[in-house]
Parts: C-alpha cells; structure tokens; sequence
C-alpha cells in the first residue's frame, strides 16, 4: 500500500532537545490531539489546531533549559500529563497548564533522560540513574559509560517496573532494583529507546532502539535474557536516529515504524507478518528531526506524523489531500479558509519586516556613542563526532539555530579531509609550517552558501599521533562572533571498546592484538603519559612473529584493490575515448570510486612500512634507515 504525505508547518518554538515533543490522548476516536512541546529557553508550548490555525492552550515562562518531555498519569488512565526535566529539576503540568510537581532530584548533573510510569519517576545524569517513587529515593545505579536514554517496560503488562538504559558503550543495561541484572550488545551506540507499539508489544517486552550511527533494531527483554528481533543496517549512510515511535499512519491495522534522523531524514517503515520491514516513505527536512509522534493534529479523520526539529519547527506531514496545483492556463480558487492563512501571513510578515527596520536604525544610532557595549549574541550549535567503522574516518556534523557564515578547521595532528555530497561549503587550505606554527598540521577555511544551517564533514586520522581537532563556528550574526569546539584525537581512534574485560586485574592492564602496531602505540602513549604523571610503570611484552605476516594478509586485498583502482583511473583518457567509439564504461564509476579515497594507498603503504618498523622496534633494532628499500 502506498502512502502520500504532505507537508504542513504548525509553529515554531525555541531550540529543541531530543524527545521533547508529545501528542496528548485524543478526547475521541477521530478527534485532533493537542500537542505539548518544550524548548531550550524553558518554555512548554501546548497548542492545539482551529480552522488552520495554531492556537495556544496555555505557555509557561521561561526558565532553565529543557531536557525531556513525557506524559505520564496513574496506570491504566489516559497519560494526559505533561513531565519536563529542566537542570536537575522536574515539573509536572496538567493539560490545561497548571503547575502540579516541582521535584529536585538534587543531582549534580543535568537530567538528560527521564521515563515516567504511573507514581514512578527514571531520571539519568550522563553517567547516573535514579529512580524515585513518588519523589522517594528507590533504587541508584552508576554506569560504567555514559547514558545517553531511558526506557522502562510497563509495569501494567510485567507487574513490575525494568529500566533499560541506552549507554554509548554499544550496550543496553537491564536494571533490576539498583543492580545490573544483565547488558545487551547492540551494533552502534544507542541513541534512543522506545517501547514497540507504545507499550512493549504483545508480551510487553519489545523495545526499539537507534544508533548514533544510524542503524534500527528490536529487541525482546526476559527476566534472564534477550533476543533480537531484527536489525537494520544503515546502508545508505543517513544520519543518526534520534527519535522514533509506531503509529499505523498506512491505515492497513498494522503498527509502523515512523523514524527520525539527525540528517532531517524522517521515514516510515512498514512490517508484514514475517516482521519483515520495508520502507514506504521519506522525507527530508533542512535540520535534525529531534521528536517524531503519529497522531491526528491539523483535521479530525486524517492521521499524520508531526515532527520537532532541532531549531523548533513542529511540522507535520498528513494524509489529508492538499489542493491541487493549477496547470498550465488554469487557476485555482483557494477556499476561504486558506485566503484568510494567506493573508494572515503576509500581514505577519509586513509587521516582522517593520520591526527588522526598527532595530536595526536603533543598532545604527546606538552603536555611533561612545558609550555604546556591543552586545554578543548567544546561539546554539548541535555537533557530533564519530567514528564510521566502514570506511575508517570520523565524521563531524554541525547544526546551528542561524545560517553558518563560516567554519575553520584547526588540528594539531596531521589529518586528511575527505570529500562527501551533502557538503556544498568551498574549502580553501592555508599552508602549515607545524615547527613555526605550533604543531598546526591543518587550517582549512569552509564558505557556506546562504542560508546553510547544518553543516557534515568527514576527516582520517593516523592512528597513533594524537592531538586536538578544533572547529571555529562563525554564524552570519551582527556583531560578529565565534563559537569553538574541540574534539579529542585519540591515539587508538580507529578502534572500538570491547565488551569483555577482566574485573579481577586491578592495577595491571592486558592488551592483545592482531597488529604489532597497535601494541606499540600503547606501549608508547603509556610510557609517555607515565612519565609525564611521574608514575612507576612496568611493561612486558610477548611478540608472535607470525602475527605480522597474518595482519600482511589482512591488508593485501586492499592494498591490491587501491593500487589496481589507481591503476584504472591513470586509463581515465583512454576508457573516455573508448566510450564514445564503442558506448558506456565505467569511468564515472571508477572516478567516484577514487574520489572517495584520497591518500587511501598512502595510507596503506603507511601501515606496512609501521609493522615494519614495530616489528624490529620491539627486538631493539632501527630499521628506518631501510625503508627505501621495503618501498623499492
């Protein structure tokens, strides 16, 4: 069954967090469903829609910076009220806006994820669970990574309450009281948990989650152990999943899985009986898509999913049919209803245009005093950094609430930037002396085109030098200011932690490896950063030599692919001569190819000629002097 949606713009609030926007129960079966959202200046926003219009149920002042919404009520009523998490606050509201709860969780830490269920409250610090029963102290836990969500099994299906936490380790942690009762290994870290159809499925023990870097997966919860479902992979190479729900928005009785992504990516996902999925719908809006809810909101009987972006935008994207769009010598009459819209617009618009005038003659004429304080405009920037495991590279996403003018990049560490489609900004490099410089290996200058919000590069590092990336973020604001981010280069930053550790050795480390490099990057970093702490630290080491031609064997194929690619590529002229002689090649293919990997050989020449140079570095040989002849 095929679906057709359509874009509608409700209102816009502040800049929103992850999670915080909710559809109230619906009064009845095909009536329209209020909708409760909160932003960054602390505001909750619930509004409902009258004849096209967005119009407000109550608004609260604004306060501390809002984290997460949910609604809760006791079990087995409808879950009407509204919870939001502001510092390490919590506050409840009744749908009318009434101020009901004010709670200090007296944490140290922001909240940064909460799940209500009935008089019980989860709330997460980024490395810190609590869970309190009607604001009673219960049950603590302190993750070994950080917490990045919260999700509980219903307790009106299990009898009892299971916290579930999605911690940046790759792991899932089953909770039982303040005791870890089991982990759960999941392919990426886990960026959002939702219970399947909105209570856990039939047996109440089914939960969705998403990846930072991209993938969708269910899973089954017992007392004692887990089960996955399913899992999708991000072929593709979306965004990240920030927000997911099941609504039946294809009308066929089935829930489905309506997804959002940090790339403005917002899809729905249909199952068949064999829990089989499909992809019925895209859409692509410009900035991350933080909350994602399927209800009916702009007219009773048409179902539709509304969505939150990063700087506000509640947006929906119904099944009602839009009017046609006149042809060729046609005209369309709009109804009343949307002339009013129309008009009502034009004179918001004529009043914003007004008020723009107003202050900018004011900026004019203030800022010629001499006692004039130019003052420095606050803006928000969403940023991410992470490791893409397929192709060996980071990638850095910026988002922020204004148009980016431009961004520097500054590292300290040799690095390579690699090319990507989404990204239209021109990059220019200025030339780096890094003994005259201070060490900088790179300054690289992107120009964005007007208008451009969000921002997503891809850079490589050499494994073992390690250092700081800093990133200059210049939005087109008036007086001009900056914004700077640093992002740690780690000298192992291509690999991932494992799951498996020793708690019995206290005070000692083993470390084993396929690749002697690897074992003498640590074995460098840890002597280095012992001395400079001026602690006692003993090495030993047990080198297999057979290891080094095992990680040759490893390395071949690619090796060989790159050098035949390069091969292939110097043929361009050639093939391009052929194709118009004797039809298609695959030029166009092998050129994207090789667009993809820049220095890639180079950097494969680079880890033979280190196993080189490690493997007689560990019996107490120097063998650069020979690598001439490893590279003739």
């Amino acid at each position: 069954m095929e679906i057709s949606l359509n874009r509608v713009d409700y209102l816009q609030v502040g800049v929103t967090s992850q999670k915080t926007m909710r559809l109230l129960p619906a009064l009845g079966r095909k009536a329209t469903q209020k909708v409760a959202v909160a932003d960054h200046d602390g505001v909750v926003t619930c509004f409902g829609m009258k004849k096209g219009e967005a119009v407000p149920v109550f608004k609260t002042l604004p306060g501390q910076k809002i984290t997460r919404l949910d609604l809760g009520g006791a079990l087995g009523t409808p879950q009407e009220k509204i919870f939001v998490c502001a510092g390490s606050e919590v506050k409840g509201y009744t749908k009318k806006g009434k101020q009901f709860l004010s709670f200090e969780a007296n944490l140290t830490e922001s909240i940064n994820a909460m799940h209500v269920s009935g008089a019980d409250l989860f709330v997460c610090a980024s490395y810190i669970y609590n869970h309190y029963c009607d604001c009673k102290d219960q049950d603590y836990y302190l993750s070994g990574d950080k917490i990045n969500d919260i999700v509980c099994l219903s307790a009106e299906n299990l009898g009892r309450v299971v916290p579930v936490l999605a911690c940046q380790d790759r792991v899932l942690r089953v909770l039982q009281g303040s005791e870890l009762l089991y982990d759960i290994e999941v392919p990426g870290p886990p960026s959002v948990l939702e219970l399947y159809n909105r209570d856990g499925g039939t047996n109440g023990e089914d939960i969705l989650y998403g990846t930072v870097d991209g993938k969708l997966g269910l899973i089954r919860i017992t007392d004692s152990s887990s089960s996955s479902k399913w899992e999708i992979d991000n072929d593709k190479k979306k965004g990240g999943v920030l927000c997911i729900d099941t609504f039946d928005i294809l009308g066929d009785g089935v829930k489905d899985i309506l997804v959002g992504r940090d790339d403005g990516t917002m899809e729905v996902y249909a199952i068949d009986s064999s829990d089989e999925l499909s992809l019925r719908f895209e859409h692509v809006l410009s900035e991350s898509v933080n909350s994602i809810q399927g209800g009916c909101v702009g007219k009773e009987s048409y179902d539709e999913v509304l969505t939150a972006t990063y700087t506000g935008w509640v947006t929906g994207l119904t099944t009602e049919p839009q009017q046609a769009e006149a042809g060729p010598g046609e005209e369309v009459k709009m109804s009343r209803e949307t002339q009013n819209k129309v008009a009502a617009l034009r004179a918001e618009l004529d009043q914003l245009q007004m008020k723009v005038l107003q202050g900018r003659e004011k900026y004019q004429q203030t800022s010629q005093s001499s006692t004039a304080i130019s003052a420095m405009p606050v803006f928000n920037v969403n940023d991410k950094f992470t490791l893409c495991q397929d192709d060996a590279s980071y990638s850095l996403t910026l988002e922020v609430q204004t148009a980016i003018d431009n961004l520097l990049l500054q590292s300290d560490v040799p690095i390579d930037l690699l090319d990507i489609d989404k990204n239209s900004a021109v990059v220019s490099f200025s030339e780096c002396d890094s003994e005259k410089l201070n060490g900088n290996f790179l300054l690289a200058m992107y120009r964005c085109q007007a208008n451009t919000t969000r921002l997503e590069l891809k850079v490589r590092f050499i494994e073992g030098q390690y250092g700081t990336l800093q990133a200059y973020i210049t939005p087109r604001l008036q007086p001009k200011t900056c914004q700077v981010h640093q992002y740690l280069i780690k000298p192992l930053s291509l690999h991932q932690r494992t799951h498996t550790i020793d708690q019995d050795s206290k005070g000692e480390g083993h470390f084993k490896s396929d690749n002697i490099s690897t074992i003498s990057i640590l074995k460098d970093v840890l002597s280095k950063e012992a001395t400079k702490r001026k602690n006692n630290l003993n090495i030993s080491y047990d080198i297999n030599d057979d290891s080094v031609g095992h990680t040759l064997k490893m390395i071949h194929p690619k090796l060989e692919y790159q050098l035949l690619l390069a091969k292939k590529v110097q043929l361009i002229d050639a093939l391009k001569d052929l194709q118009v002689h004797e039809g298609n090649t695959d030029s166009a293919y092998l050129l994207e190819e090789y667009k993809k990997q820049p220095a890639h050989l180079e950097r494969l020449y680079g880890m033979v000629t280190d196993l080189f140079i490690d493997k007689f570095k560990f019996k107490g040989q120097n063998v650069k002097t020979k690598l001439r002849l490893l590279l003739t």
